[in-house]
């Protein structure tokens, strides 16, 4: 699992529809937009480990806002922020060959799916309607003000 992490001043996501309109499914004030992607070798059973809980203490538990000093000394919940969860696939991209990205290294999308839909479920329970979400799978128009900026990448496979 991989979640790309952006502290934004705001973020919203946009999804289109088949009939050509679009509706907005979330949009947050100060706090984090989290791309989420999952890969090959992410199993069904990653909610039920240890791993799982640690990726999602990380991230919640990240002190990358700013303290009275203007020091990264503040998380999510120290300043009651939003967070915007988004499915991207791409986040497994492989460029090492030729020019066009290969994703094999991204989980199915079924499977997939049942990850991104667990992960939004753990953290609803822990941040109720402060959490607002993409549409997996969905063609998608994500619009935020990098704070800072401020991009950091969690990946499980350094945990």
């Amino acid at each position: 699992m991989r979640l790309l992490v952006q502290r934004v001043l705001h973020g919203e996501v946009d999804v289109d529809d088949p009939d050509g309109t679009s509706r907005l499914t979330g949009r947050i004030g100060k706090g984090m937009v989290v791309f989420a992607g999952f890969g090959a070798q992410d199993a069904m059973e990653l909610p039920q480990t240890r791993l799982w809980t640690a990726m999602i203490d990380k991230l919640l538990g990240l002190r990358i806002f700013p303290d009275d000093a203007g020091r990264f000394n503040r998380s999510l919940d120290d300043v009651q922020g939003g967070l915007l969860l988004v499915s991207q696939f791409t986040l497994y991209a492989n460029c090492r060959r030729g020019r066009r990205p290969s994703f094999d290294g991204a989980l199915a999308p079924v499977p997939a799916e049942a990850l991104y839909n667990r992960l939004v479920c753990d953290l609803r329970g822990r941040l109720g309607e402060r959490l607002q979400c993409g549409e997996f799978g969905a063609a998608m128009r994500v619009g935020i003000a990098n704070w800072g900026p401020v991009t950091i990448m969690l990946d499980s496979k350094e945990f």
